[in-house]
């Protein structure tokens, strides 16, 4: 008996000291891809501005899901806050306290925006610069256009804190913690965008979706531990079913054909009732021929 609990205690301790050597390994991988330090060339773009410029740049800050993140004041949220998983919000992105620092100029838009990249060149977390890299210069340029004008906010966020979950899921690629791995920095986008009602405007508003239902639309396991499965909204999932009046009801009330309320953080119908017939149409056509 006694031998038998010797090597209980022997196999114990040898998983004990395999569980901690594995979680070196993810801690200094995931550290290492944290602070990884990139070197970029950043396009300048012509961002001077006018009035409508500004106001198109509004529309997108909340069609674009900047609001989402940032707030609708641009003062800040925490979006993940699950001490296991991470602890990680929208940065205030006014000139207020806790806001944008001194000297952050157009360069530093476009690193943060096109690169998901501080100005320094060290990753900004869950930034998805992945899709903003593909927006039109002139969307983007609006973007920032009308975050120059957001009144000063007071309103300091906690700074990023990764927990242990958070780093296996980062480890094995399950939590887009640095969009800066996955963004094209090479990437060379359109001046502007052809707005009408075609497969080929949807595919490009579509770039939104791919954060959560993926490249492929096909959805999946959601990147948050605990959250629904994420849709598949090809012609192959429930979408392909749906005419596009439902579709369109659906991306503007939550409320799907099959009766089922979409909570807002999960699928951000509140952003996507904000988008216009036409945009809809368009991203109902391209969806669908998926």
């Amino acid at each position: 008996m006694r031998k038998f609990f010797k090597w209980v205690g022997i196999i114990a301790v040898t998983l004990v000291a395999l569980l901690l050597i594995g979680y070196a390994v993810v801690w200094i991988s995931t550290d290492s891809r944290i602070n990884k330090q990139y070197s970029v060339q950043v396009k300048h773009m012509d961002l001077q501005a006018d009035s409508a410029m500004v106001a198109y740049g509004a529309r997108l800050f909340n069609t674009q899901g900047c609001a989402e993140c940032h707030g609708a004041q641009g003062e800040g949220r925490v979006f993940i806050n699950d001490p296991k998983v991470a602890v990680i919000g929208g940065s205030n992105i006014t000139t207020g306290k806790g806001g944008l620092p001194a000297g952050f100029d157009d360069n530093a838009w476009l690193m943060a925006l096109r690169h998901g990249l501080t100005p320094k060149g060290k990753p900004l977390m869950i930034m998805p610069s992945y899709d903003y890299a593909k927006l039109a210069t002139y969307e983007l340029a609006s973007i920032v256009a009308y975050c120059k004008t957001l009144p000063a906010v007071d309103h300091e966020v906690p700074a990023p804190q990764v927990g242990p979950l958070g780093r296996v899921l980062t480890f094995f690629h399950k939590l887009p913690l640095v969009p800066a791995e996955e963004t094209d920095h090479q990437y060379q986008p359109p001046a502007i965008v052809k707005k009408e009602v075609s497969p080929a405007y949807g595919k490009y508003l579509s770039i939104t979706c791919t954060g959560c239902h993926q490249p492929d639309f096909k959805g999946g396991p959601n990147h948050q531990p605990g959250r629904p499965q994420v849709a598949n909204i090809t012609s192959k999932g429930h979408l392909g079913q749906w005419t596009t009046d439902q579709f369109i009801t659906t991306l503007r009330t939550g409320k799907t054909p099959e009766g089922k309320q979409l909570n807002n953080e999960d699928m951000p119908w509140k952003m996507t009732a904000q988008y216009t017939d036409d945009e809809l149409k368009a991203l109902y056509l391209y969806l669908r021929s998926l």
